[in-house]
């Protein structure tokens, strides 16, 4: 009976599909540039179906996905690549960032891959960093002010004092 009900618990575990991850769209993706021959590297951050430009190419970012689970684990982005003096396609299909040999751009000179997608969550927002910057600032620049207006103050009520 043990043996009956192990072998249909296994034959159960087989037979049901494996669960497939699932993968969300992002807005953009952030991409690294390498020139071999200057030795000159450079990162993008790209919305979907924005281009940018480096030294002859010309890279234009389709799609970005990422797992739904993990999204800082993988990229997985959709782009085209052009050689802008001639006008020729020298890529299009998607670049895994975990593997960027698995589909990468065959090109003598230049290399592009995918460092990651971009997510707004994670992404760093601008205005709650520069306000605790600027209340600093702004209390260094007061202080100097009330100085100047304490030290007349002052320097009458240390007088009497002398």
């Amino acid at each position: 009976m043990r043996v009956t009900l192990l072998a249909g618990l296994l034959a159960l575990a087989l037979a049901s599909p494996v669960a497939a991850q699932d993968f969300a769209e992002a807005d953009g993706a952030v991409l690294r540039f390498l020139d071999r021959l200057t030795s000159q590297t450079g990162d993008v951050s790209l919305s979907r179906g924005q281009a940018a430009e480096f030294g002859r190419l010309m890279v234009r970012l389709d799609a970005c996905r990422h797992p739904v689970a993990n999204p800082a684990a993988d990229a997985n982005a959709h782009l085209t690549v052009l050689d802008r003096t001639s006008d020729t396609l020298l890529f299009s299909g998607w670049m895994v960032a975990s593997s960027p040999a698995l589909s990468a751009l065959d090109h003598p000179r230049y290399d592009v891959w995918v460092l990651a997608c971009t997510l707004p969550e994670l992404s760093p927002d601008p205005a709650p960093e520069s306000a605790p910057e600027s209340a600093p600032e702004s209390a260094p620049e007061s202080a100097p002010e009330s100085a100047p207006e304490s030290a007349p103050e002052s320097a009458p009520g240390a007088s009497p004092g002398q």
